[in-house]
C-alpha cells in the first residue's frame, strides 16, 4: 500500500461534504503517489490493479468525476476524447503537450500571464480564467526522431 498522508486526503473530502470512502481514498493516494502529475482514468485504474486494489473502471470514473465536482481534482481534455486529472493544489499554470508521446509538462511564465491580461483589456474583456496549452515535441521524442532520421541516412548509404 502507498504511504500517503491520510489527513491530506480526508480534509478536502470532508470540506467538500464527501465521506472518506475506500475508493475515494485509493484514487487520491494513486494521484498523490504518482511521479506523473496528469493521469487518465485508465492510468489510475491500472495502478490500482497493480497495487492489488479491487475497484472497477466505472468506479474510478465515478470517483474522479466526484472529486472534480468537489474541486479536489482538475480535469483537462488536451485531446478531444481523452481526459487527464491532476490534484488541485491551487495556483494557475499552463501546459506543454508532446504530440508524439502525450507527455504533459506544467509551466508558469509571468510575462505570458501579463501579456494575456493586456490582450483581454485591449479588447475590453474582463478576464475570468484562461487555459494555455502549447503542443510540440518533448526532448525525448526529438532525440528519437533525430535518431530515426540518422538511421535512415545510414541505411541509404
Amino acid at each position: 500500500m502507498m504511504t500517503s498522508n491520510v489527513n491530506a486526503d480526508v480534509v478536502p473530502l470532508k470540506r467538500a461534504g464527501l465521506r472518506a470512502t475506500s475508493p475515494r481514498m485509493h484514487v487520491l493516494e494513486v494521484l498523490r503517489a504518482s511521479e506523473r502529475r496528469h493521469l487518465s482514468a485508465e492510468d489510475v485504474y491500472r495502478t490500482m490493479l497493480e497495487l492489488g486494489i479491487d475497484a472497477g473502471l466505472s468506479t474510478v470514473y465515478r470517483v474522479l468525476n466526484q472529486l472534480v465536482q468537489a474541486d479536489i481534482l482538475l480535469r483537462h481534455s488536451f485531446e478531444s476524447d481523452h481526459s487527464v486529472f491532476e490534484l488541485n493544489e491551487g495556483g494557475h499554470h499552463d501546459h506543454l503537450i508532446c504530440l508524439e508521446c502525450g507527455r504533459v509538462e506544467e509551466f508558469r511564465d509571468e510575462a505570458i500571464e501579463q501579456r494575456q491580461k493586456q490582450v483581454a483589456a485591449r479588447n475590453d474583456f474582463v478576464l475570468r480564467e484562461h487555459m494555455l496549452v502549447l503542443y510540440g515535441l518533448c526532448p525525448d521524442c526529438q532525440r528519437s526522431r533525430i535518431g530515426a532520421v540518422e538511421a535512415g541516412v545510414d541505411a541509404a548509404r
